[in-house]
């Protein structure tokens, strides 16, 4: 029995690398997913008018630094897009009471949503991470809070950099607005 020619070995295609596809996208496609990590305009655009980044720590530097420096409207811009994290789906509904009430006094006192990273904890931590959170900050004078603030949502732009530019769908993730 004599066997055909052989077929060669299955290469697949070329993926590119996603800060490659980030590097090298218009303008503003690259300003429209960094509006997914941080609703600020001014701070989309310097990110992405000094594309190309080497590697993906040099464009988070990068970020850091365009965070640091938000001015009170860019930060308030920021938090205009910002809503609390989405509570588990098997929270108590007495929990959600809790939460709205913090919320609606976290409001009133500093006049955004409440904005808190909680990239390093457990999904069961979270209401408890949260309420503790806003809670604590309530105590803050409203120039400390907007340090605060600033502080969450640079760590929140990194992380969601971080997530679209890394994930396996590497489709960024929205921000979900408060309404």
């Amino acid at each position: 029995m004599t066997r055909g020619p052989t077929l060669p070995a299955h290469r697949l295609p070329y993926l590119p690398d996603p800060l490659d596809v980030f590097n090298g996208a218009p303008a503003d496609e690259a300003r429209a997913l960094l509006l997914h990590c941080l609703r600020s305009l001014r701070w989309s655009r310097r990110v992405a008018e000094h594309r190309p980044y080497p590697d993906l720590d040099s464009l988070l530097a990068a970020a850091d630094e365009a965070a640091y420096d938000l001015s009170p409207g860019d930060l308030a811009e920021a938090l205009e897009g910002e809503a609390l994290p989405e509570l588990p789906e098997d929270t108590y509904s007495a929990a959600h009471m809790a939460l709205s009430a913090a919320h609606a006094a976290y409001e009133a006192r500093f006049g955004h949503a409440f904005v808190i990273y909680l990239g390093d904890v457990h999904p069961d931590e979270t209401l408890d991470r949260i309420l503790e959170g806003i809670r604590s900050r309530l105590a803050n004078d409203p120039e400390d809070e907007r340090v605060v603030a600033a502080e969450q949502l640079r760590r929140l732009a990194r992380h969601r950099l971080r997530t679209c530019l890394t994930s396996d769908d590497r489709t960024p993730r929205p921000v979900s607005r408060r309404r």
